[in-house]
């Protein structure tokens, strides 16, 4: 009997060691998802002309980036990456991180691209809504158009889409058509970051919380990429301009002391022709 216990208390022994390992690692999964996503968003802010307009980024709602989006050969083609979303309340707080996975057809890639970076600017709040609510897919649950570039970009944009979207590969940043791809809330990933079963809506209303070092560093990347000196509260509208203050007419000067008047005369009848 004895022969038997021993090997079985050891490998209770080495379960219970490895075990939060296993956890340290599944956490680890998340970290690396914020990392790239966060060099993706410093790269982008560093190179000319190869990124999110900060007017777009100030009124965002959310923002997604999914790095290394793969693309794949079958049949007709497809792609499938990880990535983060957070979404910014009325404040202007930007919440906890959401792991997502991005897959769909290659319809818009770039042609002859393996790999793209993808960034999301989610516009409305109703977008973010639609996608707590489970099963997302962009052109069918919320309006998607390729994002704008630039200032010039601005009156361009699709004033009715919900969410930009932009790739990046093979050098080239751009808008990108990606109507048909779903967006799934990858729930296995923020189980391990959070350390229980999450929603969407936990992470975005601050009921689940991880402040980690890499999840500081991916906001301060969006924070870095708007507008400077911006607010970031989505429920106050630009101040309206200080009204001009219209200077008051001169006053005629009194009339001199001999009775004579000094220009301009006042007209004894306004209105009327002189004689």
């Amino acid at each position: 009997m004895n022969h038997f216990v021993q090997p079985r208390a050891l490998l209770l022994c080495l379960i219970a060691l490895l075990a939060p390992a296993g956890a340290a690692l599944a956490q680890t999964r998340g970290e690396a998802q914020l990392i790239k996503a966060t060099q993706v968003l410093d790269e982008l802010r560093t190179t000319p002309d190869q990124h999110v307009p900060s007017w777009l980024l100030d009124r965002a709602y959310g923002v997604a980036v999914v790095p290394e989006v793969i693309k794949g050969a079958f049949i007709l083609g497809g792609r499938h990456g990880n990535g983060v979303l957070v979404s910014r309340d009325d404040a202007g707080r930007f919440s906890s991180p959401v792991f997502i996975s991005l897959t769909g057809g290659s319809v818009g890639w770039q042609i002859g691209a393996q790999a793209a970076d993808v960034v999301l600017i989610f516009a409305t709040r109703r977008s973010l809504e639609n996608f707590s609510r489970g099963q997302f897919t962009l052109g069918a649950s919320a309006s998607v158009a390729a994002g704008p570039l630039g200032r010039s970009g601005e009156a361009s944009a699709g004033i009715q889409a919900e969410i930009y979207s932009y790739s990046r590969a093979r050098g080239l940043f751009a808008g990108v058509a990606l109507d048909g791809t779903a967006l799934v809330f990858d729930r296995k990933t923020n189980r391990d970051y959070y350390g229980h079963d999450v929603t969407a809506d936990d992470i975005f209303l601050g009921t689940a919380k991880n402040d980690t070092e890499s999840a500081r560093r991916f906001i301060a990347a969006i924070v870095a990429s708007q507008t400077p000196g911006t607010s970031g509260r989505l429920d106050v509208a630009p101040p309206a301009p200080a009204p001009v203050a219209t200077p008051a007419p001169a006053a005629a000067p009194p009339p001199a002391a001999d009775g004579a008047h000094s220009f301009p005369l006042a007209d004894p009848k306004p209105g009327s022709e002189p004689r």
